[in-house]
């Protein structure tokens, strides 16, 4: 179970920080114009640069803090902060008429979940 705590958290990491460093590094145009995040017109480009740093920082903890043994209950802090992330992204997939993307929202925070279980309760870091 520990290899799987391992693969999800590292997934969930790359796919997190890709997507939070395009939001750090793009205009808030730009990220509307790849189709892909016509949510991003409901939000200002301070916030929008705020969700891809929590995105990024989340990333961050969920692999780094465990890897170099320190203050490893991040982890766990992080995959919790991301099923929140996806709670909120979910929310706006759907009033905003998204509903696919609500499913993918689903899948992640489901992935997140499962490290944050895993890493607070019987797998733990400590």
């Amino acid at each position: 179970m520990d290899v799987a705590l391992w693969v999800v958290a590292a997934l969930l990491a790359v796919a997190f920080a890709a997507g939070g460093a395009m939001k750090l590094a793009q205009s808030k145009q730009a990220l509307a114009a790849t189709g892909q995040m016509d949510w991003v017109e409901d939000f200002s480009q301070p916030t929008i640069r705020m969700i891809g740093a929590l995105e990024v920082a989340a990333a961050v903890g969920l692999v780094l803090p465990p890897l170099v043994d320190l203050a490893a209950v991040l982890a766990p802090l992080a995959a919790t902060g991301l099923v929140l992330l996806m709670a909120g992204a979910a929310l706006t997939h759907t009033r905003r008429g998204e509903l696919p993307m609500v499913a993918i929202n689903v899948v992640l925070a489901a992935l997140a979940g499962f490290v944050a279980w895993g890493r607070f309760g019987p797998y733990s870091f400590s």
